[in-house]
């Protein structure tokens, strides 16, 4: 049984926390976990009230949360440092992940830039070459810019001229950035700085750039006040950011997103409007008049587009307007209407999952079983041909500009580390660029991909990587990632973080669970709003499947997940405790009560709906994880994940969630919050992202009562 501590005695137990922990899974003592102060909240949503105990963790600032932060990672940190191979694995995982990562080179003008990362260093640094010929030079290098490798760049938008580019910065994690901008020859920044955008590029149309942007959050309020009325603007260069030009806004819609995009010949502009992260509208303006008008292309919520460009005086766009698996069009602005839209690549069977321009050829990515296969067309859809690829994978990249000879592209695939090739537009001939060598053997590991059955009879797809010659004796440990939501595609990647548990004789598998885009919009549909239930259902069952094909058993299965991944572990801990060993809810939606009311939260309404709503209320309250933490109830270990930063899922859902578990749990295995500082959504450096997979698999390891192993032979298990 877990026993509660008196807050007196708190300083008293951190100085003794080894002496409390369990030493192995079979020495198993009770944690002990700080009491946390309860509030009389009660909520009325239509007739069901519910209590909201630990309501004040949203004011996340206050000296009272952060106390109550400190104590949770004293905890957490001394039961960690007390597991005996920690080192070990830090050593491991470090040596695999010191190898030089490139990005494809990108032109502008007479210049190509690319993103490389030495091995192990915070943040990749941005470099310049002249041509393909010269020597590359650094560009800009943020590991400069603060001593804990924590700032973030990105270049987001290059002058018509190339002779500037704007660059994006963000601090410690969060989703808040700061353009700023370079002259490309002699690499001299300007004085000129935006701030409070967000998820915004910056579209360049004569002495300066459009881009969108917030009203600056209230002090204290930076990091989970709602952001609303995003507004587009141009800064013209020089001038200060108050002086900047209000493009578009919308004062009757405050949830609503903005985004604007000049075409490469710099005579449209393109802007899309979005209530979530599902559905836009689509408009467009003619930049030659002094007054920029945004006429409708295709309105209503219900679908998705995007301009690819612009052929003269009508618009390539790709869209899913009543097809499902998408297709490209033609729209000839004077005649806007459905009717008058011209097919240029009609639906496939299998989904589109983008397109782009390069060197005036249209390509088409498409996904078949959530493997990539690409096709070069002409701009009025006669195909020219397959691009043919190393092997079944995930390619990336085929854009470019229109009087480009080359592109480059990269490949990848779970066994083997990204390739980088150079694509011959006129010729379709591919040639070798950029190899990754890695310090293992790729070779030692294999991957497949298996179709097992849902609950509902549904066939979902799952990669399954271990090492050759693994024995399917129901004893290996496994780790079961999946995100399963907001039609994004898990497809498959190399991830050298995971060869330590493959050398360990660990299996690692990846569902591609409904939610996301890999079969088109059916798919997405068939796990969101009411249906998300079946995206637990899917998971729970690929659970199932690994145990019952003697992959796994029940203590050696971990399952993981971030952000709606987060959630997603979060609702399956808690519907089945009996299934999972050891989970992982990282940076999760925990709360889906109140989740809207946070930062860009109210995005997400129409991916889940919304508490606000009699229609979706009950839906929502039947599988939040939060709401559905039962007393008296055996969960499994867990090492929840959240950062100080997170500004998109803001870091009291995983508060909620852990103080709940902690006071409900019953059981002697551990459930403890890991909060990361200087942290977002998602590690801000790689020295950070190590660190936290190194303390997810030591306690993953420990709890499991398996040494890791790293290629010796077995499964890691203790005689």
């Amino acid at each position: 049984m877990r026993k509660k501590l008196l807050v007196v005695f708190l300083l008293i137990l951190i100085a003794n926390i080894p002496a409390c922990q369990k030493k192995t899974a079979e020495d198993q003592v009770a944690l002990v976990y700080p009491v946390t102060k309860k509030v009389e909240q009660v909520d009325d949503y239509f007739g069901t009230k519910v209590e909201d105990p630990y309501r004040w963790f949203e004011d996340d600032t206050s000296d009272e949360v952060k106390q109550w932060v400190d104590a949770q990672n004293k905890i957490t940190f001394a039961y960690l440092a007390n597991i005996p191979f920690r080192d070990k694995i830090h050593q491991r995982l470090t040596e695999v992940y010191n190898y030089p990562k490139y990005s494809s080179p990108f032109r502008a003008g007479d210049y190509y830039f690319f993103y490389k990362n030495d091995g192990l260093q915070n943040q990749s640094v941005i470099y310049i070459q002249k041509g393909l010929e010269k020597e590359p030079e650094v560009f800009i290098d943020p590991n400069q810019l603060a001593p804990d490798g924590t700032v973030r760049i990105f270049l987001v938008g290059f002058s018509k001229d190339n002779k500037y580019v704007t660059y994006s910065k963000s601090v410690a994690g969060s989703d808040w950035q700061e353009l700023r901008i370079m002259e490309i020859a002699t690499k001299k920044e300007l004085s000129d700085r935006i701030q409070w955008v967000k998820f915004t590029p910056a579209s360049w149309s004569g002495n300066g750039f459009f881009y969108s942007g917030f009203d600056k959050p209230d002090p204290g309020q930076e990091l989970s006040a709602a952001n609303t009325f995003q507004k587009v603007f141009f800064h013209e260069l020089g001038k200060p950011q108050e002086k900047d030009s209000l493009i578009y806004e919308d004062k009757d819609h405050p949830f609503r997103y903005f985004n604007v995009e000049v075409t490469e010949d710099r005579r449209y502009l393109f802007l899309s409007s979005s209530e979530g992260t599902h559905g836009n509208e689509l408009y467009y303006a003619d930049l030659a008049p002094k007054n920029i008008v945004f006429k409708p292309l295709i309105q209503g919520f219900e679908f998705d587009s995007y301009a690819i460009d612009n052929i003269g005086a009508k618009f390539l766009i790709y869209t899913n307007v009543d097809t499902p698996n998408y297709k490209v069009i033609m729209i000839d602005p004077q005649h806007p209407e459905k009717a008058n839209w011209k097919t240029v690549v009609p639906e496939r069977p299998e989904v589109l999952n983008s397109a782009s321009t390069a060197g005036g050829q249209l390509f088409c990515r498409y996904l078949k079983d959530v493997t990539t296969h690409v096709y070069q067309f002409d701009l009025t859809g006669n195909p020219v041909r397959e691009i043919q690829l190393p092997s079944l994978g995930t390619a990336t990249g085929f854009s470019g500009k229109k009087d480009d000879k080359i592109l480059f592209f990269t490949f990848t695939s779970l066994t083997s580390p990204p390739t980088i090739y150079k694509y011959n537009i006129a010729s379709g001939q591919s040639e070798l660029f950029q190899k990754t060598n890695v310090p293992f053997s790729p070779d030692d590991f294999m991957a497949k991909q298996i179709f097992y059955t849902s609950k509902d009879g549904t066939k979902i797809p799952m990669f399954i990587v271990h090492r050759k010659g693994i024995k399917l004796d129901g004893n290996n440990p496994t780790y079961l990632y999946a995100y399963g939501g907001f039609n994004a595609s898990l497809l498959p990647s190399f991830n050298a973080t995971i060869i330590p548990l493959l050398e360990s004789g660990c299996v690692y598998a990846q569902p591609n669970l409904r939610g996301g885009g890999e079969y088109g919009e059916k798919w997405h549909h068939a796990g969101m709003l009411h249906n998300k239930q079946n995206v637990f259902d899917d998971f729970i069952a690929a659970a199932e499947y690994l145990i019952e094909q003697k992959y796994t058993s029940k203590d050696k299965l971990a399952i993981a997940g971030a952000s709606n991944g987060g959630l997603l572990v979060g609702a399956c801990m808690t519907q089945r405790p009996d299934l999972f060993g050891v989970a992982f809810p990282a940076v999760g939606v925990m709360d889906m009560l109140r989740y809207h009311k946070f930062t860009v939260g109210w995005g997400w309404a129409v991916e889940y709906g919304s508490s606000d709503k009699e229609e979706h209320f009950a839906n929502l309250y039947s599988y939040s994880p939060l709401h559905n933490i039962k007393t008296g109830t055996s969960f499994p270990a867990t090492l929840v994940t959240t950062a100080d930063h997170d500004d998109r899922v803001v870091p009291a859902h995983s508060f909620k969630f852990i103080a709940t578990l902690q006071e409900k749990h019953e059981g002697d295995v551990p459930v403890l919050i890991r909060i990361e500082t200087r942290s977002g959504h998602g590690a801000s450096s790689t020295t950070k992202r190590l660190d936290e997979i190194v303390d997810k698999y030591a306690f993953m390891f420990h709890v499991m009562g398996v040494e890791p192993s790293y290629g010796l032979g077995g499964n890691g298990q203790k005689e």
